[in-house]
């Protein structure tokens, strides 16, 4: 189960539930490789938000980094809309992947717990051969043209909070310091993350 905040706070956060949902942007959650998972932060977020969807997972090509790319920017042009994209591990590269080779406009990103794709990662994960096989790597470093919010975790098995702090320097996004959150994902108790909300509200009132 996730973690939970004391209820007085859970209280004042799940309070701003009906006025994120009001905004005009359409939430879209942008998933890591694993794609829907339950309990996970993402898939309960799109459950809790009217105006939430998702990038459908592949039925093929599942590590090709041109075809997640490909399968975001079809959800964007279906939706025509502004847009708040909620990123979450390999989702954070394929956003910033996306945003190299497109223009459509985005009303803001927020990144959590990006993966650091340029150092080799933990036993049954893909290598940096695979990695780069399939066109992840080089990871782009440029300013991303949309407000940013990178989330960071002190003790995340994939990346080191200082790499993730440099990524989020490179593309111009403000870091958000999570501690020990993990990978925020349901191995570390994520779960709900009602954080989510107030960066969500954050990038959809600029």
């Amino acid at each position: 189960m996730g973690r939970r905040l004391p209820d007085a706070r859970r209280a004042e956060i799940q309070s701003k539930l009906p006025i994120i949902a009001k905004m005009k942007p359409t939430i879209l959650i942008v998933p890591g490789l694993r794609d829907h998972v339950p309990e996970h932060w993402q898939t309960l977020l799109e459950a809790s938000l009217p105006n939430a969807v998702s990038v459908p997972p592949l039925e093929q090509d599942k590590l090709n980094c041109g075809a997640r790319v490909a399968a975001l920017d079809a959800v964007i042009a279906r939706i025509g809309g502004p847009v708040v994209l909620v990123a979450h591990s390999a989702g954070v590269m394929i956003t910033v992947q996306w945003a190299k080779r497109h223009n459509r406009a985005i009303h803001g990103a927020l990144l959590a717990t990006p993966p650091d794709f340029e150092t080799p990662l933990p036993a049954g994960h893909s290598s940096m051969e695979v990695l780069d096989q399939n066109g992840w790597l080089p990871v782009p470093r440029t300013a991303l043209p949309f407000p940013s919010i990178v989330a960071a975790s002190r003790n995340d098995p994939l990346a080191s909070f200082d790499r993730v702090a440099a990524l989020a320097s490179e593309w111009g996004s403000r870091l958000v310091d999570l501690g020990n959150v993990g990978h925020l994902n349901p191995a570390a108790g994520y779960g709900e993350w009602p954080q989510a909300h107030e960066l969500i509200a954050e990038l959809t009132n600029r």
